[in-house]
């Protein structure tokens, strides 16, 4: 079983309408579930993986929604923990190419209130953290001592930062937090924005050097997704292999960087590859085949509005 932890929330989306229609009206907006780790457990489900999710949900209207939709495709939900707090919020705007911008009411939510589980349940086979629940305390040092506990005991462990720069207070402290994570990481997967803003430069010289620093501090790999133009990792022994993105007509980009978790989880299942061991081994036609079957999943998503991850089915 892959376990997911982290925050699950209410992604508020602007409705699509043209700028004529809407004139000077506010723009409606459709509530969707989301929250990367929410998200990336979701993809797991949909794609047949047997999947936990772990974190703390609101037990309002939006909390029951949340757990229903992981409920719907299979997801465990016997690890999450219930509050009376509200569901977080976080509103999304969408560029003209589909990209997505956010803006988070966080004060006082249930998902941030997570504390520590006292143990996962026997057999998980990896562990998956990222996003806004590494950031909000006091739920973030609980994530923390979690990723920390299980790489300890030999649970494979993947972390996707997937940085939100107006939830940071503390660039740099956060910069420093994220080194300290890493010698417990097996596979560190982020965006090419997320590896800009983590080395804080825009010079792919210097960005090149920090994947290899965080490389030799801990993760057997690191998978950096690049948009529309595919997917890279680089490897232990220092060589990078790369795949191009699937060609799709883009309704937004919602949820593409958590269904890329999923995959990459999912096919790596498939090669028996859920240690660092086993990944550091890993053939490049097997690598390959990874990132692609990523790309491919990434592309069916970012083909519908929201975060809807594939199922299995559309993959075959």
């Amino acid at each position: 079983m892959i376990v997911v932890a982290g925050e699950a929330l209410i992604d508020l989306v602007p409705e699509r309408t043209s700028s004529a229609a809407a004139g000077d009206r506010l723009p409606a907006l459709r509530p969707a579930r989301g929250g990367g780790p929410y998200n990336t457990a979701l993809a797991l489900g949909r794609l047949g993986s047997p999947t936990a999710f772990c974190s703390r949900v609101s037990t309002d209207g939006f909390g029951e929604a949340l757990l229903e939709g992981l409920r719907k495709d299979g997801v465990d939900t016997a690890l999450v923990q219930r509050g009376q707090e509200p569901t977080t919020l976080a509103v999304a705007s969408i560029g003209t190419d589909g990209s997505a911008g956010y803006g988070f009411y966080v004060q006082g939510t249930a998902d941030r209130l997570f504390a520590l589980p006292p143990s996962l349940p026997e057999g998980v086979s990896a562990l998956s953290l990222g996003t806004c629940s590494l950031v909000l305390e006091p739920g973030a040092s609980a994530y923390e001592a979690l990723l920390r506990r299980e790489a300890a005991r030999g649970v494979f462990t993947t972390l996707d930062p997937n940085i939100r720069t107006g939830l940071i207070p503390d660039a740099d402290a956060y910069r420093a937090r994220f080194q300290g994570w890493l010698p417990h990481v097996g596979l560190l997967k982020l965006s090419i924005e997320d590896a800009r803003w983590l080395a804080d430069s825009e010079d792919a010289e210097d960005v090149e050097t920090a994947v290899g620093q965080w490389l030799a501090a801990g993760p057997a790999a690191v998978v950096l997704t690049h948009g529309g133009e595919g997917l890279s990792v680089r490897r232990q022994d220092g060589s990078v292999l790369s795949v191009p993105g699937e060609r799709v007509d883009i309704v937004d980009t919602i949820g593409a960087g958590d269904t890329v978790n999923a995959a990459l989880l999912h096919r790596l299942a498939g090669h028996q590859a859920l240690s660092a061991p086993a990944l550091a081994k890993l053939d490049e036609a097997a690598w390959l085949d990874v990132l692609g079957f990523a790309a491919r999943a990434a592309a069916i998503t970012c083909s519908r509005a929201g975060a809807e991850p594939p199922y299995a089915s559309e993959l075959a």
